[in-house]
């Protein structure tokens, strides 16, 4: 009875603290620190996209520099924490402001998302029926043409299944920024354990936990608007649940060079 009541107390607090109006605004609120950890994100995600999307097209595509897709699942095993401070204390003293700890957060996030995304749109290339694209020259289409209107269409089941593991990553690994001076929604965990204020750092990681559960119900919706139903059918059965998501990613891993499959990322 105690446990209970004590557990009651602590829902209490956190569900006081969060419905304070006071909390929601100023330039410490809960709003302005959502805002912070969402472009955190957003920025890490572009940046891993650029450079892993047409990478990964390009290696699927012509099968060259297969051993790079190996080569990113294996920095997955470096500590992302560690990684952190090791970029804080190498850019940091030759930055200055707010760069100073932006730029080494940002580097390791997109070192975080670039490998679920390299390998998600690798295996999905080279997944493509080869029929499909002989078909496609057969027609007189030209390389382009058919990464573009045959091997990127089929392919994107597992592009998209890609890209929500890494968002989700980045976005649960975006709080550990706040350990180097950095804001977010990390910065009400990190200043709520420091001054002993525990339903403020409990609502932090509530916060964290919600926009993650949004964040993966509207990459959901927009993986459905993107890939065609045929192959949606293909992939995952009527009814299909996130179970149907980790075996893409195991399919991913799958399909890379016999002998070089991924390693399992390292934890923060």
């Amino acid at each position: 009875m105690a446990s209970s009541g004590g557990s009651a107390l602590v829902i209490g607090s956190l569900f006081s603290w969060l419905l304070d109006p006071a909390h929601w605004s100023g330039p410490d609120g809960i709003l302005t620190r959502l805002l912070e950890h969402l472009w955190y994100s957003v920025l890490a995600m572009v940046i891993a996209l650029a450079i892993a999307l047409p990478l990964g097209l390009w290696i699927g595509h012509t099968g060259r520099m297969r051993w790079l897709v190996t080569a990113t699942n294996a920095a997955r095993a470096v500590p992302t924490l560690g990684l952190l401070f090791a970029f804080a204390l190498w850019l940091g003293p030759a930055l200055r402001g707010n760069l100073a700890f932006l730029l080494p957060s940002t580097v390791v996030l997109v070192l975080l998302a670039v490998p679920p995304l390299l390998a998600g749109t690798y295996a999905g290339v080279e997944a493509v029926d080869p029929a499909a694209r002989d078909a496609a020259r057969g027609v007189g289409m030209t390389g382009w043409q058919v990464l573009r209107q045959v091997e990127l269409p089929c392919a994107l089941p597992l592009v998209m299944s890609g890209v929500r593991t890494a968002s989700l990553q980045v976005v649960a690994t975006a709080t550990i920024a706040a350990l180097i001076g950095l804001g977010g929604l990390g910065r009400l965990l990190v200043d709520g354990i420091a001054f002993g204020d525990y339903p403020q750092a409990a609502a932090g990681a509530l916060l964290v936990a919600v926009l993650a559960v949004l964040l993966e119900g509207l990459l959901a919706l927009l993986q459905r608007r993107l890939v065609s139903p045929g192959l949606a059918r293909t992939r995952r059965p009527v009814g299909g649940s996130r179970n149907d998501d980790d075996a893409a990613a195991v399919e991913a891993n799958a399909r890379l060079p016999v002998g070089q499959g991924g390693i399992p990322g390292g934890s923060s």
